[in-house]
């Protein structure tokens, strides 16, 4: 009862990271909330009985009454299409001022103005701030990562963070991986955010599916070496996926027959 719903986290005056408490999902999804000076884009609306669009149209308010604005259009897009990414959506669909992203790929293509799915890349421009957008299917096939020019902060969605990352379809995942790595190269890498924590803070040991306390977690911020290292174990296996623990995430390959299966 003592446990607030979300945690806010101000990275900067612009730029803010939410969390779903596992009191009211164990999945405990991070969103991330970024300002422009004409458009705000918010990736991702939470797992299970999401009120994000309540905690999500307060921090809008107050940074709108810190600027002296009356208000500010909030683009609402996703880092992929799985249930505990999504399921806030509702909540969005009536605000004033908030575009929905198509949660399909022909839609989020068009969106973002990505020439071609997925080896093309897109943009969005908040306002005095532009956002890269890239696709990775491979964990699921709408993925795609995006890239903060004004932090250099990469988040990846469900593609890598601390934790298990479900690879749904190996090739797939291994070019998009290889695309994230090419696309990095020469941009500067503040941090790599994904949408979980899984691990804990003991290297190779992850917590059990449904942990909804983690005292002990893996910091959030992982860095363009972790997205090496996953590139150059995914070589590694040769097309034969397996299970792999590294120090900071595990590689977890599903098999085919799985994907029309409840997500782990």
């Amino acid at each position: 009862m003592e446990v607030p719903e979300w945690q806010v986290h101000q990275y900067n005056e612009d730029f803010f990271i939410l969390r779903q408490s596992g009191s009211t999902h164990y999945e405990k999804p991070f969103l991330y909330l970024l300002f422009g000076n004409e458009k705000a884009l918010l990736e991702d609306t939470g797992a299970g009985k999401s009120d994000a669009a309540r905690v999500v149209g307060e921090i809008v308010a107050k940074w709108c009454a810190l600027k002296g604005r009356a208000s500010i259009p909030l683009i609402v897009a996703h880092s992929h299409a799985h249930g505990d990414h999504v399921a806030g959506d509702p909540g969005f669909h009536g605000m004033a001022d908030a575009t929905m992203v198509p949660l399909n790929v022909e839609g989020t293509r068009e969106f973002f103005q990505i020439d071609q799915w997925p080896e093309g890349t897109g943009q969005v421009d908040l306002g005095g701030r532009v956002l890269d957008v890239v696709p990775i299917p491979g964990h699921d096939a709408l993925a795609i990562a995006i890239y903060d020019r004004q932090t250099g902060v990469l988040l990846t969605g469900d593609n890598l963070y601390p934790g298990r990352l479900y690879v749904r379809d190996f090739p797939e995942y291994l070019k998009s991986t290889r695309r994230l790595v090419e696309f990095t190269r020469g941009r500067i890498v503040a941090h790599v955010l994904g949408t979980h924590i899984e691990e804990t803070s003991t290297p190779y040991k992850d917590y059990p599916v449904g942990t909804r306390y983690q005292p002990e977690e893996h910091g959030l911020a992982l860095s363009r070496g972790h997205l090496l290292e996953l590139k150059e174990a995914l070589e590694a296996m040769q097309d034969k996926p397996a299970r792999l623990a590294l120090r900071d995430f595990t590689i977890w390959p599903q098999e085919p027959r799985r994907e029309a299966a409840k997500k782990p």
